[in-house]
């Protein structure tokens, strides 16, 4: 056996690596920190020294940051200043500024002038719609949007005169069917009534119905159409009306198909051009829809009598007899018997000023109502069209029949 082969091995301990100096100089900010923390909380701690290994530790800002925050901190800065108070040398020349460490001559001025100004024209507004109310009967509603951009009302009564202008440039012969060899009453009634069908379908502006009837009936007044170009001229104009009214208008294709295909694309366009050639391109026809959207303003707007209005509008436009009326005394005329219809107040100053019509100059359009109403039903699609629920049923409403039951007692 070896001599050293009972002895037992003898273990040497395990040496411990010492502890790095970025280690002991991170326990010694957390310990600094702790102890800062406490004497800010008041308990009992030792005072130690704000200053190790030129760090100053501050408490962690964020929720479940494990580091603690250090900010070093240079001689430089060692001297704080108040952020509230601007730094200026004293020795500063004065370049003709004001001075801004003197509050009195720091203090804002407002230019007041604009203010003052609008201020001004408000109130010789309000003073001059007082004055002309104390002389005058109806009231000015236009002065209720002044302050609205979108409804210009500081225009609104040059726009309507402008239209009651143009209401005798625009309308169509009365007696036109006289130089028609094939056409009759009878059957323009029908391509109208068909015409509201397509318009209703299509669910077009009312604007835009108006505006084709018109083009069909300026055009049949200076050129002769055969019976078998009479519905390429009725789709042409509701056409042209859809493409000048519409955001946006159906395509040529609807046309064609509402047609039952009985024209080409070539043939609708050719008609277009030589339709709007014909009437010289002038489409600002002063609508019906845009009058009776003025007098129902004096009305606040009652949207019942509006509806029946509409009805009673669209009546001018399957019947020849109100072709020499124009379009302001049709919309007013139907404004006034809805009212009656409806058992509303009588036509006062308001109406009478913004209708721009009495009721003396009204009756005689209204008699032409009547007298279509009492007559049996000749035009099935405008019927239809009041009857349905969108337009409140305003061919069905009980005041609107006892209205013409009783006036038929009247007149026979």
């Amino acid at each position: 056996m070896l001599p050293n082969a009972n002895k037992k091995k003898q273990v040497q301990p395990r040496k411990i690596a010492p502890m790095r100096a970025p280690m002991a100089a991170h326990r010694d900010e957390n310990v600094a920190a702790t102890k800062q923390f406490a004497i800010r909380e008041g308990t009992n701690a030792t005072a130690i020294p704000q200053k190790k290994f030129g760090v100053v530790t501050r408490k962690r800002a964020v929720l479940m940051d494990r580091t603690n925050v250090s900010l070093k901190q240079s001689s430089a800065n060692e001297q704080t200043h108040d952020i509230t108070k601007p730094i200026i040398k004293e020795n500063v020349v004065n370049l003709g500024y004001p001075d801004i460490r003197s509050k009195e001559k720091h203090e804002l001025s407002f230019d007041t002038t604009l203010v003052t100004t609008a201020e001004s024209e408000i109130y010789e507004f309000d003073r001059k719609r007082s004055k002309k109310q104390k002389t005058q009967d109806w009231e000015d509603l236009d002065a209720d949007d002044f302050y609205d951009p979108m409804m210009i009302s500081e225009y609104a009564v040059d726009i309507f005169k402008y239209l009651k202008e143009l209401e005798n440039e625009i309308m169509p012969k009365p007696d036109y069917m006289s130089s028609q060899s094939e056409l009759s009453w009878r059957m323009r009634g029908i391509l109208v009534d068909w015409l509201i069908e397509v318009h209703h379908k299509f669910r077009l502006l009312p604007e835009t119905l108006f505006l084709a009837v018109n083009i069909i009936d300026r055009f049949l007044s200076v050129r002769v159409v055969s019976l078998v170009k009479l519905q390429l001229v009725g789709i042409t104009g509701l056409f042209i009306a859809a493409k000048y009214e519409e955001l946006l208008a159906p395509s040529i294709k609807n046309f064609i198909y509402m047609a039952d295909n009985g024209y080409t694309e070539e043939e609708i366009l050719k008609a277009e051009r030589y339709v709007l050639t014909t009437i010289d391109f002038k489409l600002c026809y002063p609508n019906p829809m845009n009058f009776l959207r003025r007098s129902s303003k004096a009305d606040h707007f009652d949207i019942q009598a509006r509806t029946v209005a509409k009805y009673l509008m669209e009546i001018s436009l399957v019947d020849y007899k109100f072709l020499p009326l124009p379009p302001s005394k049709i919309a007013a005329a139907a404004l006034y018997l809805s009212r009656k219809m409806l058992n509303r107040t009588e036509w006062h100053a308001n109406l009478i000023h913004y209708s721009q019509y009495t009721e003396e100059e009204l009756q005689p359009c209204e008699q032409l109502m009547l007298q279509y109403l009492m007559k049996p039903t000749k035009h099935e699609q405008l019927y239809k069209k009041y009857a349905a629920k969108r337009f409140m049923k305003a061919k069905n409403r009980k005041e609107y029949k006892e209205y013409i039951i009783d006036n038929k007692k009247i007149f026979l």
